[in-house]
């Protein structure tokens, strides 16, 4: 069984993470860090690494960027694995993480989400055939009313998987608002919508002449990247030094 150390424990996610490990027999959460030092499971949990007794496999992180910090503090100092989840990292902390990464085996993926790691692999492929084609690259995401960002780190994944396979030659484009001229075929376009309690759609479009591709991802519930952390968790244990992501865990 692994053991696992769950930072953010009291948030969203982490009460989901909490809820999901608690009905498996192959992980256990040992403890749990979170700022408001809140028990909900059944778990120590503190207020910070610093105050953590228990030694775990690895960490599970879907706290948030201003929490992030001390998390890399801690699995730089113990050499302790850890699947980090929260997305919106400064520049100096995704130099940070690859630094961790030189010490500890670090997972980052921006969607946990099993099928939506397949979709980023489905893209890249999508854009080797169709882009040469003169298809054009669009992507739609929904979340949400109390999402803050936009657009979603699963788009920008997604406008960078389809980028990498036409060897970054393409450009983003997020607004069209103040701009009165055709399209260019070597831009991206990216649009965000946010209303009501969507969890999560991600749909890239290949626009082409008299036909149209589309590749969809539609997350109805928040358990699908408590399991795909999880599955992350199984995974990263035991593993050595060095930055991984969910490819790995699905053998892409």
């Amino acid at each position: 069984m692994i053991r696992i150390i769950l930072h953010g424990c009291n948030g969203a996610m982490g009460r989901v993470v909490t809820e999901m490990a608690e009905s498996r027999e192959d992980v256990s959460i040992v403890a749990g860090v979170d700022i408001t030092g809140e028990g909900r499971g059944d778990y120590p949990v503190y207020t910070s690494f610093g105050d953590c007794k228990e030694e775990a496999d690895v960490v599970v992180d879907f706290a948030s960027a201003a929490a992030v910090d001390g998390l890399l503090d801690y699995c730089g100092r113990t050499g302790t694995p850890v699947v980090l989840c929260t997305t919106g990292l400064s520049e100096a902390q995704l130099q940070r993480v690859q630094k961790t990464a030189e010490g500890s085996a670090v997972l980052r993926s921006a969607n946990m989400s099993l099928g939506v790691n397949l979709l980023l692999k489905l893209v890249k492929e999508g854009a080797k055939a169709l882009a040469p084609a003169g298809f054009d690259i669009e992507i739609v995401e929904k979340h949400h009313s109390r999402k803050l960002d936009a657009p979603s780190g699963t788009a920008i994944a997604l406008a960078d998987a389809a980028n990498s396979a036409m060897d970054g030659g393409y450009h983003y484009v997020y607004d069209r608002s103040t701009r009165r001229q055709k399209r260019d075929p070597m831009e991206i376009g990216i649009s965000a919508v946010r209303g009501g309690t969507i969890v999560g759609e991600h749909d890239v479009i290949f626009a082409g002449m008299d036909e149209l591709v589309t590749l969809s991802h539609t997350a109805f519930s928040r358990s699908i990247f408590a399991k795909g952390a999880l599955e992350a968790a199984l995974f990263l244990a035991g593993k050595g030094p060095g930055l991984y992501s969910m490819m790995d865990v699905l053998g892409l």
